[in-house]
């Protein structure tokens, strides 16, 4: 049985949707905004600039950061002459309040307070670290498990006599 395939777009027709979210950055793309951000306004040649200075990385990998970044909506440039200028379309600190904001309600129940305890009680050490649970699902916690008897232990030669004892009657 054939399909037809023509209602289906292609993958190079596809265009990308725009993420309204700060932490859908990846850590070089917060990087370029990091440095963007002080400036103002720059070209790809200002940021890879900036960046060497810390890692080198290709000028190239900076232009497809850009790009992506004003695919995402996040920054947008303008021409001029034969550069392209790029600026940030929020700011460092409305960035990191969006942060924060999603952090408050995938974390804390869209409490601010609830997350404010949650820093205020960590101990300055941080000791064993718990896997990510939103606060909703996060109702108990959960036992662990009892750790395996030691092969040579008394209740394990216990329960092989028994065990022993079974398979001889059986035969």
């Amino acid at each position: 049985m054939e399909t037809n395939n023509s209602t289906r777009p292609s993958s190079h027709t596809r265009t990308p949707r725009p993420r309204h979210s700060i932490l859908d950055l990846a850590p070089l793309e917060l990087e370029c905004l990091s440095v963007l951000w002080p400036m103002g306004e720059g070209t790809v040649g200002d940021i890879h600039r900036a960046l060497s200075a810390s890692r080198p990385r290709a000028y190239t990998t900076v232009l497809t950061i850009m790009d992506r970044l004003t695919q995402k909506e996040i920054v947008t440039r303008r021409k001029v002459g034969k550069a392209f200028h790029y600026q940030a379309r929020l700011s460092a600190e409305e960035a990191r309040l969006k942060a924060v904001e999603k952090i408050v309600q995938g974390f804390f129940d869209g409490s601010p307070a609830a997350l404010a305890a949650h820093l205020s009680s960590r101990p300055e050490q941080p000791q064993e670290v718990q896997p990510l649970q939103p606060a909703a699902v996060r109702t108990t916690r959960e036992p662990r498990p009892a750790a395996p008897a030691a092969v040579d232990a008394p209740a394990t030669r216990v329960a092989e006599s028994r065990t022993q004892n079974l398979d001889e009657r059986l035969l």
